[in-house]
């Protein structure tokens, strides 16, 4: 049965523990994309990663463990959860997965600073794997070319990484945000998973 996980990003400290902001998996365009793709006959799920705001490879590796990761498999992740789901695959070389969508992904600071809400666990302390492609039906980049410097960075070490990947590249969407986006709704993203 062909299924989709979407896996969110790493949110703010504050807006993770503010009562009033939307868990990291019912944030931004996560909820309306789950639903169009239910609709579209494809099993969806947003798994939640606990304290997500300091995130553990080790637990988010232990979250995606509960999910059935089949040939028919989507991934989608956006920021932090992109970089997750290409060091997960570069480290599991027995897993194959029919699409992975990537939006806006992130793989770690860059320089000397570091904050007490960096990644811990060994997140981003990986090789990508050259043959990564192999093993995907596709792999997709969705990057703005008003985005961070540490996204492009990290999308150009995809691209070096994985040469046949494909590259999808938008004008002032910043961060892939709903408020980068003005809206909750991503049509771009659904039409290239359902494709």
């Amino acid at each position: 049965m062909k299924n989709a996980i979407l896996i969110h990003g790493k949110p703010g400290k504050n807006d993770y523990y503010n009562p009033a902001f939307p868990s990291s998996s019912n944030f931004h365009w996560f909820p309306w994309l789950q639903k169009q793709l239910l609709i579209a006959g494809i099993a969806t799920q947003t798994p939640e990663m606990f304290m997500a705001w300091q995130p553990d490879y080790r637990i988010w590796s232990k979250e995606l463990g509960h999910y059935d990761i089949t040939p028919e498999t989507i991934l989608v992740g956006h920021s932090c959860g992109g970089g997750f789901i290409i060091q997960w695959l570069s480290e599991h070389k027995d897993i194959k997965v029919a699409k992975v969508v990537l939006v806006a992904p992130w793989l770690g600071s860059t320089g000397d600073t570091k904050t007490d809400d960096e990644p811990i666990g060994g997140f981003f302390e990986f090789n990508i794997d050259p043959e990564l492609a192999n093993r995907v039906g596709s792999i997709i980049i969705f990057n703005s070319d008003n985005d961070a410097e540490t996204i492009h960075s990290a999308v150009s070490r995809i691209r070096q990484a994985i040469p046949s990947v494909k590259y999808k590249e938008f004008h002032n969407y910043g961060h892939f945000c709903g408020s980068d986006l003005g809206k909750d709704e991503f049509p771009e993203l659904l039409e290239e998973i359902v494709k």
